[in-house]
């Protein structure tokens, strides 16, 4: 099949989307599709179109459905959507209307579209194998790594102000990697990590790395 694969972000912003989408688009091709990854759909041809963001992929959405509405049409739902824009945006409304199915990535995402249960599909998101590393683990402590932005949707230092709880013999430190995409989420985590000797925020970092 010839598929174009729709997210609104681009790599530069290391985003959840970029990488799931950039994942699609490596699945896919590994079993024989054609994959054309795009931030918006413009209307070439294609046998089906895979669209990540009900809300800001609408556009896209619409102007596919309205130009092949036999075609396969499958929306991948991500946080923001299932737990804001679904309940309240009509762009991600109609998207959900429009798709032939829904995806989305986690079981618990399921309730949340209890009127188009027959269109949704669960897949979990997957690795194929672990990255070796050289670096040797510590000795003196137990590292916990939180990869991801800092987002107002987030509850970001969650992990930092459980770790405060912890007893004074525990070995264990938070070392968080991802951006702030608000300045004072910034500014907050940037604090958390002079005042608890447990937490280290790094920003961000490339993917590769992380």
């Amino acid at each position: 099949m010839n598929i174009t694969l729709v997210t609104p972000q681009l790599p530069e912003a290391r985003s959840g989307n970029w990488i799931t989408a950039a994942r699609y688009r490596r699945i896919l091709r590994h079993l024989g599709h054609r994959v054309q990854l795009a931030t918006e759909y413009d209307g070439s041809e294609c046998d089906a179109l895979i669209a990540l963001h009900a809300r800001r992929s609408h556009p896209s959405i619409r102007r596919f459905g309205e130009q092949h509405p036999a075609k396969p049409l499958v929306v991948v739902l991500t946080g923001t959507d299932l737990y804001r824009d679904i309940h309240q945006d009509q762009d991600a409304q109609r998207s959900l209307d429009l798709a032939s199915r829904l995806v989305v990535l986690q079981r618990m995402g399921v309730p949340e579209l209890p009127s188009h249960l027959p269109k949704v599909r669960v897949i979990y998101q997957s690795v194929s194998g672990c990255h070796p590393g050289r670096a040797r683990p510590p000795s003196s402590y137990f590292k916990v790594a939180v990869v991801g932005h800092l987002r107002p949707e987030k509850d970001s230092l969650r992990t930092a102000l459980a770790a405060r709880q912890l007893p004074a013999e525990s070995r264990i430190r938070v070392v968080h990697a991802g951006s702030a995409l608000e300045g004072q989420l910034g500014e907050e985590a940037r604090e958390e990590s002079a005042n608890n000797p447990r937490y280290r925020w790094i920003g961000g970092i490339p993917h590769w790395r992380a």
